[in-house]
């Protein structure tokens, strides 16, 4: 099949064709699912990875274990970089590993098919408290999924600055750091304030009633007097990540 849909494939499927090593028909069959493919329920967006350099990614809320079956499935045998799943809950999880084998899960996330860990930028992902980690893990699945080895640095949050302060020269050191907070949110502005790579903030709904669900820090986070950080939605491990996949593609060249 034409695989995942980059400037390259499509450089060496059109090769193949001028050399007569597929043919026309062929080709045409493998360019008519280039856009997407019907399902019926779902339209596997396999255009994706050409048009943003990110393939399509599932969100395993409001659908059934069948769909995400049959859409998992389609990513698989007409693709070959990752397969994200994110937010299952245990039995989405249990029939789409069974029905797939190969895949892995981290917290309520899902991957198959995970790209080689060659990038070598340094992405640090920081969470305020320990009930920040399912936010982080999201994230961190992420990040491996793109061919990152993030790193973690945990439990490091405002109320306790002192945990933080030994770790100042990991922090001005990473290329991107990802701060995961709750709360109040300040923890972006501090990590925001003592590096001048890129930050990308994530708001978590943990707290109390003041914390209104993560709208505190969401707002907080916009409000940084850090210049330049970057915010996410309320719990969005997931795109915080591919934030970073955007922001250093330009290193890699692509």
């Amino acid at each position: 099949m034409l695989g995942d849909v980059d400037s390259e494939t499509l450089g060496r499927l059109l090769d193949d064709v001028a050399a007569g090593r597929v043919s026309p028909s062929d080709a045409s069959t493998r360019l008519a699912r280039l856009p997407w493919a019907d399902l019926g329920h779902t339209r596997v967006d396999h255009h994706r990875a050409l048009r943003q350099g990110l393939p399509e990614a599932v969100y395993g809320p409001g659908k059934t274990a069948d769909q995400i079956i049959a859409i998992v499935g389609e990513l698989l045998a007409h693709g070959t970089g990752p397969v994200l799943v994110t937010r299952v809950d245990d039995e989405q999880s249990r029939v789409a590993l069974a029905a797939h084998p190969g895949g892995e899960r981290e917290a309520n996330t899902l991957l198959w098919r995970s790209a080689a860990r060659s990038r070598t930028d340094v992405v640090l992902v920081v969470t305020a408290g320990t009930a920040d980690l399912p936010v982080a893990d999201e994230c961190d699945i992420t990040l491996r999924a793109y061919g990152f080895t993030p790193r973690r640095l945990t439990d490091v949050g405002v109320a306790g600055l002192h945990r933080l302060l030994p770790h100042v020269d990991e922090i001005a050191a990473a290329d991107v750091v990802v701060v995961v907070a709750g709360m109040e949110g300040a923890l972006a502005s501090v990590v925001g304030g003592l590096t001048a790579a890129p930050v990308v903030a994530v708001p978590t709904s943990v707290g109390y009633g003041a914390a209104l669900e993560g709208v505190t820090a969401l707002l907080a986070m916009h409000a940084s007097c850090a210049a330049g950080v970057t915010v996410v939605g309320i719990d969005n491990g997931f795109g915080a990540a591919c934030a970073v996949a955007r922001a250093l593609r330009a290193r890699q060249g692509t």
